[in-house]
């Protein structure tokens, strides 16, 4: 159990693109695809964080693409993990700063201390380790940037693909129409609902960089855990082109099919709601992977959106309902 604190120097959010800061920590080098989701958002996550920071990093794209051949795109401390177990190293290095500072065998800044793990790594083979991190409530933010795939490994299905979403795992045909059967686990309620000790918990997509950006300084400015959950379209995963990303990431906001909210002070609060929500039609037609669905999988889909905005509060007009 995390115990003894100090200060952490507080940043200062941000709250326009004039004063988001210059400096890159997440810099040239890295091997990932054109127009990569996941490394725009380590991007603006390392941007948001700082120089003081701890970067783990378990066995995913952002790890593989990453590091080949001993050349890493960070200008700041980063550290491989397991796949299932970068909750347990983020709490490792929090407690052993604790340790350190306890004892007074240091006294300088305490860091940032981020799990960056992909979807697979988080809400899925690594969920035990982030449970147990939130749980303990360690003084660290874990990030789980979702491509929606095991994209790293060949575009297999994972447990936040969408419904009737096409991969390796799950190819429609005569037998299974849709491709994926299940609806996808939230990740971040599940998190909110199960660790009642986590004080910040938030979504965020790399289509709203300052809002990703706000989250960050805001999660790591929180003494104790925190947990975002990243939205990051994967264009060779889902089939669009490469200069498509953050207008993809966009639609699916004003889609609903990724909400934007934050969880603070035992409270829900929306960040962006779209003024007029468009048809989840208009988001399910610009990817491959969703070509091969009927207009009866999409009204499915259409009301499985409705209900999760419900429960959010947002009003889904009857134009989305019945396009």
């Amino acid at each position: 159990m995390a115990t003894q604190k100090v200060e952490k120097s507080k940043l200062v959010r941000i709250r326009s693109l004039a004063k988001a800061p210059m400096d890159d920590y997440y810099v040239a080098g890295h091997r990932t695809c054109a127009g990569c989701g996941p490394a725009i958002n380590y991007r603006l996550v390392a941007k948001a964080a700082g120089k003081d920071t701890i970067f783990i990093g378990p066995t995913g794209c952002m790890y593989v693409a990453n590091t080949s051949y001993l050349c890493v795109p960070w200008a700041v401390p980063w550290i491989h993990a397991q796949i299932t177990n970068g909750g347990g190293i983020g709490s490792g290095i929090s407690a052993a700063y604790e340790a350190r500072i306890r004892k007074g065998k240091y006294k300088g800044t305490f860091p940032n201390v981020i799990v960056m793990a992909g979807d697979g790594g988080s809400s899925d083979i690594g969920l035990q380790a982030l449970s147990g991190a939130m749980y303990r409530n360690h003084d660290l933010l874990f990030i789980a940037y979702d491509n929606e795939a095991y994209a790293n490994t060949g575009i297999q299905v994972s447990p936040t693909t969408p419904y009737g979403a096409r991969t390796t795992f799950t190819p429609p045909g005569p037998v299974v129409p849709e491709g994926k059967k299940l609806w996808p686990k939230d990740l971040a309620k599940m998190i909110v609902g199960g660790h009642p000790s986590v004080a910040y918990v938030a979504t965020a997509s790399i289509g709203y960089p300052i809002d990703l950006m706000n989250k960050v300084r805001k999660a790591l400015n929180i003494e104790g855990a925190a947990f975002l959950h990243i939205h990051a379209p994967c264009p060779k995963g889902w089939g669009f082109p490469a200069d498509k990303t953050i207008e993809i990431a966009r639609l699916a906001v004003q889609t609903g099919m990724w909400t934007m909210w934050e969880f603070e002070n035992r409270e829900y609060k929306i960040n962006i709601e779209p003024k007029k929500l468009k048809p989840i039609s208009q988001y399910l037609e610009t990817q491959d992977r969703f070509n091969h669905l009927t207009a009866e999988h999409k009204a499915k889909i259409q009301n499985f959106v409705n209900l999760k905005l419900a429960t959010l509060g947002i009003k889904v007009p009857v134009e989305a309902v019945t396009a």
